[in-house]
């Protein structure tokens, strides 16, 4: 795999941007990763309570199961990419 287009970009790059493009450039992927982690809980939590309403549950056990899963995977996601991105 090839340098990433973040490494491709050179300081010229920048010239030329507002000081608010530059930090939206430099924030893309921690909003990027902040965006996974709440699409993941709002899809598995969505798939949860399809479920209970299929199933005809008066209890909302796999609403909670799937917001959990949602807050684990986003989570490890999250992670994974903040420090991956603090590591650069």
């Amino acid at each position: 795999m090839g340098p990433s287009d973040r490494e491709r970009r050179t300081r010229d790059d920048e010239q030329g941007l507002s000081n608010l493009a530059i930090g939206y450039r430099k924030a893309a992927p921690y909003l990027g990763a902040a965006y996974t982690l709440v699409a993941s809980i709002v899809v598995f939590a969505g798939a949860g309570y399809w479920l209970d309403k299929k199933m005809g549950n008066k209890t909302p056990w796999f609403t909670l199961v799937g917001a959990l899963a949602g807050i684990t995977g986003g989570l490890i996601s999250f992670l994974r990419l903040a420090l991956r991105m603090g590591k650069k």
